[in-house]
């Protein structure tokens, strides 16, 4: 009979936040790629069908990191992350809806607000110190 030793809660913590941090990054890179398709569709190309997969992946992406933060704060982590993932990905919903209806008057400040939530949980994810 063998017994496995409980996993300490720094542990926890420090490989739940290299999760978010991977996560994190991935939600910059897909902002990046809507940025540039962003670009390609005011410069007249032809660019929708990247920019609207772009939107999926964000979705994706966003609603990985909201799991991510959640996990987190469940391994001990702080709690304000989820709520800003949380209002990151909502936003992000709110943002496709705004630009299916062509209201680019919206849609533009929106792209900043999803960016600087994201890129500030970046930021906080990778001021955490991962110690196990």
């Amino acid at each position: 009979m063998t017994r496995t030793q409980p996993v300490p809660p720094a542990a926890r913590e420090a490989g739940s936040i290299r999760t978010v941090q991977a996560t994190a990054v991935l939600s910059v890179v897909v902002l990046l790629w809507q940025f540039a398709t962003a670009g390609q569709l005011m410069s007249e190309a032809d660019a929708m069908d990247s920019h609207g997969a772009g939107a999926i992946a964000l979705h994706v992406v966003g609603g990985l990191l909201v799991v991510a933060t959640l996990l987190h704060a469940r391994a001990g982590g702080a709690r304000w992350p989820v709520v800003v993932a949380a209002a990151v990905f909502v936003a992000g919903f709110v943002q496709a809806w705004i630009g299916d209806a062509g209201n680019m008057a919206a849609h533009v400040p929106g792209s900043l607000v999803l960016a600087v939530g994201t890129v500030w949980l970046t930021a906080w994810a990778f001021q955490r110190s991962p110690r196990a």
